[in-house]
């Protein structure tokens, strides 16, 4: 853990206003496109000469087990190209991180030269493995915010995740399995021989072919999960069938990159302040929107914004209505709309907002700013239009003046009402609870939170002698969220969550995972806050969640839930308790 203080500004940050500030003007002033023709290696994944398709229960293993899988995400650096026998290869300092939505990586300035090999690692070297994860900029692939490859403070990054479900013969439903590669031991060479003829704009093309790498396993014999504990022999033959899993498939010419769409100016008031914030040693850097940097007048404006209740037909309603006190949240299982009509679902949190990268329960809005006009259209909550809300702030004397200062326009557009409500809400941060203090050396945890944080932390392993809670999987890292969506096992209603967005059926159910900092003050909990307490949450998880096709394959992977004793739920509660925060207790000001 760090000892570093959180009010030390890391030097490659300054401040979020400076960063986003100084990019955003970077960005809209750069005159032409890189003209670098650099080699750009692209992974895909296949089982056998197919393609996989993720979600997909359908292919089988050598012991016949049908499986699917439903993440595939790794870590490649090293990279090398062999010449000739005695001539110097070529390394690049490049590393990726590879999942379905970010499949291809670039390396500058290779020769053109026909190579007879290439070589990479799965898995960082020794000293970036245990490197501070939050150094790394918003959109580098070792930032544990982009990657979700680094779950904690004290293990490193895991080197390959491969997630899934598989069926048992005459299941009604499939279990789940979990394969985390990771440790230094396990970091793993991969040599591809040639051709390889690289000849100005090139692609090349290398499949990981899933059936080799799971080669030789059996999900119901060997276990269903790994976290490569020293001796675990799936570890080890995950690491041994590394070596042949991968192929080059082709070298092709890179295709060009389409014409960038125009970039709009960002709309500066001519006399701004910036808005300064640090950030603690050990959290990660967002990624902050580059047309909408941190402003004094912005920020002012959002809050004043975010409590008007002219956003509402019946001038009643405001976003503070559902998202009270300090901590943005709602005590209520559903908030009330216009005319006391309830919501569907309970309403989230709304802090340390500027990591997360899809709004709602389901993920419907990309941005804070799209997110802030939803509620005021929704007949359930505010039931208004936009341009009945522009005339009220129009027709309000006190508004004008505010939009002046936060614009250079100056005008009162239901785009301008959503980038001052963004700027507010990306200050809204909670940084600093009891954990956060002990890693600085200010605070010292008790021995039954000592106990929580190792259970929270600690694989559900019995085949291994591993007991802990699992939680860090979707809750890891210093936010204590992945910020992405999952099955939970709730005993299932109309709400379909994220596939109603999607429109995908292995969507079905999943929802976003909320931070569990300031969990202690956010009850009532889950999308419908049918929980009122923490102990009725742990206790779903340790043994009562509901089966189903698209339930999480961490606790699909639990066919008879944690079995945590009782003492282990009080000792997993104490630790969720020092995630508190005292700012959101007491009366803060922005």
């Amino acid at each position: 853990m760090s000892s570093t203080p959180s009010n030390v500004t890391r030097g490659f940050l300054f401040s979020l206003w400076q960063w986003s500030l100084t990019t955003a003007l970077i960005f809209l002033t750069s005159s032409s496109p890189v003209t670098a023709k650099p080699l750009r290696l692209t992974f895909t994944h296949t089982d056998g000469e197919r393609p996989l398709l993720l979600d997909s229960l359908r292919y089988k293993n050598d012991a016949g087990e049908s499986f699917s899988s439903t993440r595939l995400s790794y870590l490649v650096s090293g990279i090398t190209l062999h010449r000739a026998v005695g001539a110097l290869p070529v390394t690049a300092n490049t590393i990726g991180f590879i999942d379905p939505t970010r499949s291809s990586l670039s390396i500058p300035n290779i020769p053109n030269e026909i190579y007879s090999s290439i070589s990479f690692y799965v898995g960082p070297d020794k000293k970036t493995n245990h490197s501070n994860p939050a150094q790394y900029t918003a959109n580098h692939p070792l930032n544990p915010n982009l990657n979700n490859l680094h779950w904690d403070w004290k293990s490193g990054y895991i080197f390959m995740a491969l997630e899934g479900h598989w069926r048992k013969p005459g299941a009604k439903f499939p279990d789940g399995y979990a394969y985390h590669l990771a440790n230094d031991a396990n970091r793993t060479l991969i040599t591809l021989k040639g051709p390889i003829k690289i000849s100005g704009e090139t692609n090349l093309i290398i499949a990981l072919d899933l059936s080799k790498l799971l080669k030789g396993l059996s999900f119901a014999k060997d276990g269903s999960t790994t976290h490569s504990q020293t001796g675990d022999p799936v570890a080890a033959r995950l690491r041994t069938n590394l070596s042949s899993a991968f192929r080059i498939l082709r070298v092709a010419p890179t295709r060009q990159m389409p014409p960038q769409p125009r970039v709009k100016p960002i709309d500066l008031p001519a006399k701004l302040t910036p808005y300064p914030i640090t950030l603690p040693k050990h959290v990660p850097i967002p990624a902050l929107p580059l047309d909408n940097p941190l402003i004094k007048e912005r920020v002012i404006l959002g809050k004043k914004l975010f409590s008007e209740t002219k956003f509402s037909r019946t001038n009643s309603i405001s976003c503070a209505s559902c998202h009270q006190g300090d901590t943005l949240s709602d005590p209520r299982q559903f908030s009330l709309g216009v005319d006391g009509k309830k919501t569907p679902r309970h309403s989230m949190p709304l802090f340390n907002l500027a990591w997360k990268k899809a709004l709602f329960w389901d993920g419907r809005a990309p941005s804070l700013r799209a997110q802030a006009l939803i509620p005021i259209q929704d007949h359930l909550e505010m039931d208004e239009s936009l341009d009945n809300v522009v005339a009220k702030l129009k027709a309000d004397p006190a508004y004008p003046p505010l939009f002046a200062a936060a614009f250079g326009s100056g005008k009162i557009t239901p785009e301008n009402i959503g980038l001052a409500i963004e700027n507010f809400l990306l200050t809204r941060l909670s940084l600093d609870s009891k954990l956060d203090r002990s890693m600085k050396g200010k605070a010292a945890l008790t021995p039954e939170e000592k106990r929580g944080f190792e259970l929270f932390f600690t694989e559900f392993e019995p085949r291994l002698g591993k007991f802990g809670a699992d939680c860090f999987h979707c809750h890891g890292g210093a936010l204590f969220t992945d910020h992405s969506f999952h099955n939970n096992g709730l005993t299932t209603t109309d709400d379909i969550g994220l596939a109603a967005f999607t429109k995908k059926k292995s969507d079905r159910y999943k929802f976003s995972t909320p931070s569990l900092r300031n969990i202690a003050l956010t009850a009532p909990y889950m999308h419908d806050g049918r929980f009122a307490t923490l102990e009725e949450v742990i206790e779903h998880y340790n043994s009562s969640f509901e089966r189903s096709a698209t339930l999480d394959p961490n606790l699909a992977k639990h066919p008879t839930g944690l079995k945590l004793t009782a003492d282990d739920k009080l000792a997993l509660i104490a630790f969720l308790k020092t995630l508190t925060d005292p700012a959101m207790v007491e009366k803060s000001n922005p």
